[in-house]
């Protein structure tokens, strides 16, 4: 009876095992056949391009150091892959200038853009006395004073590769949109009621990590 109880047990343990190396092989094979997907698609980064920005207030003051600005842009995003679909998540967009966030963050609708589709998000932006550093200040006045202000629009979330029924991991994304904005006649712009809209047409840079 003890041999018998043994080499059931020793057939259980052999089960197991190949249960368990078929398992690992499966995900093995699985891995290999995402793998070669992913390397023969090779997705493409999204493509972002800042149409426009519309100013209705950038006031400093200097005692405090306060900055108000209130403005609406137009970013356009592609998505350049014939294959490949792309799933936003989780999208904050702000203005920063010299590093320094001027406005509060806005959150993005989640979009999907389908093989070769583009979105275009037309955001407010709202930054009411905001504190800046003193040299911040200073190099701001400045800048006002010369004529051109350069801001930086920035996005910061997450996307996702779909490919059929299959859904790559989250990767964050990382958008940089420099915004010229003309306190002077170098880039005019046309006024809209009370704000003045300059048509900028500026590609942006984008980075994907994990």
């Amino acid at each position: 009876m003890t041999e018998e109880y043994c080499s059931h047990h020793q057939d259980g343990n052999q089960l197991v095992k190949r249960i368990a190396i078929a398992i690992v092989g499966l995900l093995i094979v699985c891995a290999i056949v995402v793998l070669l997907v992913w390397a023969i698609l090779h997705p493409s980064k999204p493509r972002f391009l800042l149409q426009d920005v519309t100013i209705y207030a950038f006031n400093l003051s200097t005692a405090p150091h306060l900055l108000t600005s209130n403005l609406q842009i137009t970013l356009a995003a592609r998505n350049p892959n014939s294959r490949i679909g792309i799933s936003y998540r989780k999208l904050d967009i702000f203005a920063s200038y010299r590093n320094q966030q001027i406005t509060l963050p806005t959150l993005l609708p989640p979009t999907y853009q389908g093989h070769r589709d583009f979105t275009i998000w037309s955001p407010f932006l709202y930054g009411n006395d905001v504190p800046v550093a003193p040299f911040l200040q200073a190099g701001l006045s400045a800048d006002m004073n010369g004529g051109l202000v350069m801001l930086d629009i920035k996005v910061f979330g997450h996307v996702k590769w779909k490919v059929g029924s299959w859904i790559s991991r989250r990767y964050q994304i990382n958008v940089h949109c420099p915004a010229y904005i003309s306190f002077s006649d170098r880039i005019k712009g046309f006024q809209v009621g009370s704000a003045m809209k300059y048509q900028l047409l500026q590609t942006c840079g984008v980075d994907i990590s994990l």
